[in-house]
Parts: C-alpha cells; structure tokens; sequence
C-alpha cells in the first residue's frame, strides 16, 4: 500500500432522517441499516483499507462517539480518532485533520468520505479514488467524485463540469445548491451535471494553502497549534480552540472559491443512504416488494413497506401500501414512505411532548 494514501472518516452526524434508529446517542453510522452483520462504518473503514494503510485512516466525530468507534474498529487506536469538542460543520474539522497529517507526512494526499453511504463496487471505487490520489500528487488540484444522476433528485447538490472536456477528469465549472424538480430536470438533460457525493480528494499541502488563501482566519487559529498536533498537548489546544472556529462548510469555505477543482464521474453504484425510502431502494425484496430487516414478518394485502423490527420479532403487517414501519424498543414508528422527509419533524415533536430520551 502507499504510504502516503490517508483518509478521514467524517463520522459525528446524527442521522436524524433514520430515527427512531438512529439517535443522537446513536447514530446511523454505528448502526447495521442493511442487516449484513457490518455496521455502515464499519463497511466504510474496510472499503477505505483495501488500498490505505490501516494507520493512515483518521475517524473525525464527536467526542461522545468516541467509545463507539474504538469499539466498532478494533484496529483503529486513540490517536487516529480526531474528535471535536463543538460542532463546527465542515470545515474547521477537516482542516484540523489535514493539518495533523501534514504533520505526520508533508506528501500526504487524503480522502475525505462520509461515514455511512453505500457503495457497490469497492474495486471500481479505490481505483476512482486512485486515479484522483495520482491528479492530486502531482499537481495543485482539489478532486472529486460525481455521481452519475439517474433522476432529477431534488436531495443532492449538483456539479457543474466543463462540457467540452473529453478528459477523464473534468475541470469543475461550478457546485449547484439542492435544486427543485424543475432545474433538477434541466440539469440532467444538460449532460454536465453530476450528484455531489461529498467525496473529496487532494494533497495536504493544496487544501492548507487553499485554507491559508481563502480562509484565513481559520487557518490561523488551527495552525498555530502545530506544535501540539500529534502530542499530548493536542487536547488541551483543541479543546480550547476548536470552538472559537466558524461553523462553515468545505463547500461554502473553499470549493466554491477555488478554481482548480476537477471532478471524476464514478464508476460505481452509489447511495447516500440519506433517508428510509433509500434504504429500501438498496434492500431486497419480497414477493410484495417489502423490504425487512431483522424481523420475522406475515404480510397480508401489504405492500411496498421498509419493516424493520428487532431480531427475531414477529412482525404481522395487514392492509398497509408504502409505509415506513419501523420497531425500536420504546418508540415505533409508522408513517407513509410519501412523507419520510417530515421525520425529522416528527421526532421534534416527539422531543417536545415525551423529552429528549426519545431523540
């Protein structure tokens, strides 16, 4: 493996979108949503570790995740867990981890990938990731992966690449926010558009500078603790600092400044496993197109259902078309798969009727 290949995890959101699975003691990224026997960070660690050193893979999340992850990846020890006493969005976190590995390896080129997304094809992935680690070594680029879109998704933002390349990479034209249906269908019948994974690639030393031209402030702050970064002073700094960072996105504080981003369009499958309706869209299905995880389950005259129960428990479902039925020890949820995009709302008013142990 080469040596100077990292990646960061980024592994501290809550999931809102999965609850009553996923919860902010909880999240997703800890959880088996596709009944493999893996956890999606787990799944993510091992797609990463086929071509990246083991020690060269930082986990960035929240200090209460940090238990949760050692437990999760045996072979990951304390030091590579980057935790964040604040949240910060972005930004701030990925600065902080490129800084400590250009610390650790000035030639470093990194990936930074979410920790809880679905990925078919792990070869066809490490060589797009490959093929990006190779631009970037070799000159002052920023990458990233695009996926193909096959509908006018409405959930994604959009990169706007240069049409007329016929480069493998394609110089990236500009990053569009969420769109409605209508721009969404625009969009696709361009041909130039491609979903934002969230995916990223680039030197330690081309995002630093990028920090150090167009975010200066932030720079400052976190590069003043080099001196700590990688020692037992790191704490104290971080814990003292970390929070006074500007709670900005990657996307707001440097891709949409820099001119030198270039895009690969990815040649795996991909889901963001963002909601309950995609989590079906992955699954298997029965002679109902139900899609079940764990549970043990009698349908009758239902169809088109995300179940998902306790190991082992029965679950009898009768008349019920495209819904969301999902059992977790004290809450069950049921809501028509039509409204998945409220569940955040629903889990707000059930923090405010029933308290925040819910959450």
């Amino acid at each position: 493996m080469n040596k100077n290949y990292y990646a960061v995890l980024m592994a501290g959101g809550v999931g809102s979108r999965f609850w009553p699975i996923s919860t902010s003691e909880y999240p997703k990224q800890f959880h088996d949503m596709l009944g493999t026997g893996d956890t999606l960070i787990q799944k993510t660690f091992q797609r990463l570790n086929r071509f990246i050193p083991t020690e060269n893979i930082l986990i960035l999340t929240n200090e209460r995740y940090n238990d949760l992850v050692l437990e999760q990846l045996p072979k990951v020890k304390q030091e590579q867990v980057v935790l964040e006493p604040a949240m910060r969005n972005t930004a701030p976190c990925i600065l902080y981890a490129a800084l400590k590995i250009q610390k650790m390896n000035p030639d470093g080129v990194m990936i930074v990938a979410p920790s809880d997304h679905w990925i078919e094809n792990e070869a066809a992935f490490a060589k797009d990731v490959t093929t990006c680690f190779e631009k970037c070594s070799g000159e002052e680029v920023l990458c990233t992966l695009g996926i193909k879109p096959t509908f006018p998704n409405t959930g994604f933002g959009y990169i706007e690449f240069d049409k007329k390349s016929t480069k493998e990479l394609k110089k990236v034209a500009q990053f569009r926010e969420k769109p409605d249906y209508e721009v969404a269908k625009e969009f696709l019948s361009q041909g130039n558009f491609l979903w934002n994974a969230g995916i990223f690639m680039w030197s330690v030393k081309t995002i630093v500078n990028a920090f150090k031209n167009y975010q200066s402030e932030q720079y400052q702050l976190f590069e003043s603790g080099m001196s700590c970064y990688n020692t037992n002073d790191e704490r104290t700094f971080i814990q003292e600092n970390y929070p006074k960072a500007e709670n900005i996105s990657i996307d707001y504080a440097i891709l949409e400044r820099s001119r030198s981003i270039f895009v690969l369009p990815a040649t795996f499958d991909w889901n963001d496993l963002g909601t309950w309706g995609s989590l079906y869209d992955k699954l298997e299905k029965d002679n109902d197109n139900n899609a079940v995880v764990n549970g043990k389950v009698l349908v009758d005259n239902a169809n088109g259902n995300m179940i998902r129960s306790p190991k082992g428990k029965v679950v009898v479902v009768d008349g019920l078309k495209d819904y969301i039925i999902i059992d977790k020890e004290e809450v069950l949820l049921i809501c028509p798969k039509s409204k998945e995009q409220d569940i955040k709302k629903i889990l707000s008013k059930v923090k405010d009727k029933f308290g925040d142990q819910y959450a």
